[in-house]
């Protein structure tokens, strides 16, 4: 299937590294002009020497600009760099967060400025993300916003979690506002997925269970259907066909990507 992507520009936070790397390099592999985007550019700068060596002929470009989601006026900078560079901007991929939440604790020992600051990054982030982008897509009468969630927004595990619900929230009112743009807004809520930052949960989590990290994550395994942890590429196959026109008819929606572990039953 051409998922009609060829010659489109994408944003991407949290780009220099699992989920939203993997994303880039599949959209760059379909033609999509990619903008790395993180708060480290000597990250982003690895991550894109990496995703080019590995591109065919006729992919698309892959840059990198240095931005602070927890600041407004660094992903305004950020986003008018990249729509100076490529003209336009048609997709943009919210990842930047604290992988697994900065609280994690029982609410005696739980950190209210942790959670400030958890949900300042990933759930405004994102929303300032999406202010920035909005009037470009508008202009452009097209636009695809896809924003990575997590397990916690679809069960009650940890405090953290409630950036999750609240990104749910808002992808759906921003469907409503930005759908007659021809703008579709939705989140996938990946599971346990093979990347650098869940081996760091593994060894927390076994820290305060009295488990090795390896039986922590047979654990997460056992209760997972397809009895595996999950890989980057398989989210980026996911978001790619979410960000293409081939997806027109799907906005405001929360999509599990998580190998059956969600126990809940979502209308």
């Amino acid at each position: 299937m051409d998922l009609e992507l060829r010659g489109q520009t994408a944003f991407i936070t949290g780009g220099s590294m699992g989920i939203g790397k993997a994303i880039a390099e599949q959209l760059a592999g379909e033609g999509v002009n990619v903008v790395l985007a993180a708060r480290r550019m000597h990250h982003l700068e690895e991550a894109a020497a990496e995703i080019r060596s590995r591109l065919p002929a006729g992919s698309g470009e892959i840059a990198c600009v240095s931005v602070d989601t927890s600041s407004t006026a660094s992903v305004e900078a950020g986003v008018d760099q990249a729509a100076k560079r490529f003209g336009r901007i048609d997709i943009l991929i919210n990842g930047a967060a604290h992988p697994g939440g900065l609280v994690r604790s029982e609410l005696e020992d739980a950190d209210a400025d942790g959670l400030l600051k958890d949900i300042d990054i990933k759930v405004v982030g994102y929303f300032r993300c999406a202010k920035a982008v909005a009037p470009i897509m508008k202009r452009q009468r097209y636009g695809r916003i896809l924003n990575i969630g997590g397990l916690t927004g679809r069960g009650s595990k940890q405090l953290s979690g409630m950036r999750n619900v609240a990104i749910v929230h808002m992808t759906k009112v921003l469907s409503d506002q930005l759908g007659p743009f021809n703008i579709t807004v939705n989140t996938i809520h990946p599971g346990v997925v093979e990347t650098p930052h869940i081996h760091e949960l593994y060894e927390k989590e076994a820290a305060k269970q009295g488990l090795t990290a390896e039986q922590v994550e047979q654990n997460y395994i056992k209760v997972t259907p397809i009895r595996r942890v999950l890989q980057p590429e398989e989210m980026a196959w996911i978001a790619t066909f979410m960000a293409s026109p081939r997806a027109a008819a799907i906005t405001g929606e929360s999509i599990g990507a998580d190998g059956g572990i969600s126990r809940g039953i979502f209308l």
